[in-house]
């Protein structure tokens, strides 16, 4: 108790220290913002480049496909007509320039110039490469010209070039506005990388104050539910069932812890008052005798409500799933309702059972034969003389049902509701033997099958509706029930 008391505090003390100590560039918020921002960053580094592409790209492309154009035209003349048709081919070339953006030279093997628009072959020209930009000054104008080179037959050779002082233009105006956007993109990016650290920092904020809040005992707190209905409010939404959960087992073993020491407290009571007077006033030893016989019974009936316990927990805690097998349960219900139909002629009533055959499950044979032995059990022991009981069984959408009506004095809403907790006994069954677990150890079994027991007012009486899957994907949550039920059918008591 006080390594509890003492753990606490210091729980609180590490997630309060979790909460405020500078850590940001180890949290996972920083994180998520880093990641944010190098997506943006990316993203606008792959659109600047494909403008890059489509407008200062598109213009050099051009280029280079004009005077490949022209270079191969000019090849073409000069096998046609000699050196004197790619003269008279140049002359026409440069005065239908319009533009004033063009440049042919053709020289001979000194590089001499024999025509074009420029007056010498360029010295600074690098001769081993086929393409080079050159400044030149043309009329006194300084240009940028991207020029291609190439070797003429007959020992000739031949340059062409476009200005492109225009796209070196657009290439500095592109430059400096995909800069500016580098720069709004980095703000930009920033500023979303932070609101997303926020966002999730505010999320996750509340979901730890929920958890320290609940591990220091206040198991009201739940997180907060935003309604975007997004990955966040289906996380706050996951956890606040589970706390729910938690909230119900922990009510439920506080109502178990209540109802043992209740129900425990009348038939050990009575055992030691009976084996006390006996030990008293017993005056022979058929007396003695019968007095120790009365006081078994009593102690059998406290170790049959503690092993019925011990089963419901087993169920619950999943000890023989693996026990699961395909089985037909139609044999199994007729052997249930020929055992059944001889106790009901003793006490004059009718047990009519409709059982489709084959009936095809998935699960465990001897716990669905307990399950629905409790059921039969409940029907028989509320049922008036001269009263009817009805057991079905088939197979409806993929599942198995199975329903037990009696015409008894049935049950009153409120106590539907609460009929499976353990220990609990309606205003009907309170002058009735048992111990209240009979339905609980029901919806265990039917949980553990992927199903659940439905209670209803059959007018009058009881209809007990039990539901199972069929195939081992719907037999059950992975972390839920399974248990051993090899005893035999144990009475249940109608909360």
């Amino acid at each position: 108790m006080s390594d509890v008391a003492h753990a606490e505090p210091v729980i609180g003390q590490a997630a309060t220290r979790r909460l405020t100590a500078p850590r940001l560039l180890k949290s996972a918020g920083f994180r998520f913002g880093v990641i944010y921002a190098a997506l943006f960053g990316i993203s606008a580094a792959a659109l600047a480049a494909f403008l890059w592409w489509s407008t200062a790209g598109l213009l050099e492309r051009q280029t280079v496909a004009a005077i490949d154009t022209d270079s191969d035209a000019m090849v073409t003349v000069f096998l046609a007509g000699g050196v004197g048709g790619v003269r008279e081919a140049i002359r026409d070339r440069v005065t239908g320039n319009i533009d004033d953006d063009a440049v042919y030279l053709l020289v001979d093997q000194h590089y001499r110039p024999v025509e074009g628009n420029l007056n010498a072959w360029p010295q600074h020209l690098p001769m081993d490469e086929d393409w080079g930009e050159l400044k030149l000054d043309r009329a006194g104008v300084p240009a940028l010209m991207q020029v291609h080179y190439f070797d003429m037959p007959g020992d000739y050779h031949m340059l062409i070039g476009r200005d492109v002082a225009v796209r070196s233009q657009l290439g500095r105006l592109m430059t400096g506005a995909l800069l500016w956007a580098a720069a709004i993109a980095l703000v930009l990016g920033s500023v979303g990388a932070w609101a997303v650290r926020g966002l999730f920092r505010a999320t996750i904020a509340d979901v730890s104050a929920t958890a320290m809040a609940v591990s220091a005992g206040d198991l009201s707190r739940r997180v907060t539910v935003a309604g975007a209905d997004d990955e966040f409010d289906l996380l706050a939404e996951t956890i606040n069932d589970m706390l729910d959960r938690i909230t119900r087992l922990m009510d439920g073993v506080s109502q178990v812890s209540n109802a043992i020491a209740h129900d425990l407290r009348t038939p050990i009571t009575r055992a030691r008052a009976r084996l006390e007077d006996a030990a008293t006033h017993a005056g022979t030893a058929e007396v003695l005798k019968a007095a120790i016989e009365r006081g078994i019974a009593d102690l059998d009936g406290i170790v049959g409500i503690f092993q019925a316990l011990l089963r419901i927990s087993e169920i619950e805690a999943g000890a023989r799933r693996s026990a699961f097998a395909p089985i037909d349960l139609g044999p199994v219900l007729s052997d249930l309702v020929e055992l059944y139909d001889a106790v009901a002629e003793e006490r004059g009533l009718r047990l009519v059972a409709d059982i489709a055959t084959p009936l095809p499950a998935f699960g465990d044979r001897d716990m669905i034969q307990q399950a629905v032995a409790n059921l039969l059990d409940n029907a028989l022991k509320f049922s008036p003389d001269g009263g009817e009981i009805h057991l079905s069984a088939h197979e409806s959408a993929g599942r198995l049902v199975i329903r037990v009506t009696d015409q008894g004095p049935g049950m009153p809403e409120e106590d539907m509701k609460r009929a499976t907790e353990r220990f609990f006994r309606g205003e009907t069954a309170r002058n009735t033997p048992g111990s209240g677990l009979g339905l609980s150890l029901v919806q265990a079994v039917a949980q553990l099958h992927g199903g659940d027991i439905e209670l209803s007012d059959a007018h009058p009486g009881l209809d007990a509706l039990l539901t199972l899957g069929l195939r081992p994907a719907s037999a059950a949550r992975p972390a839920l029930l399974a248990a051993a039920l090899r005893a035999k059918p144990q009475p249940a008591s109608r909360s």
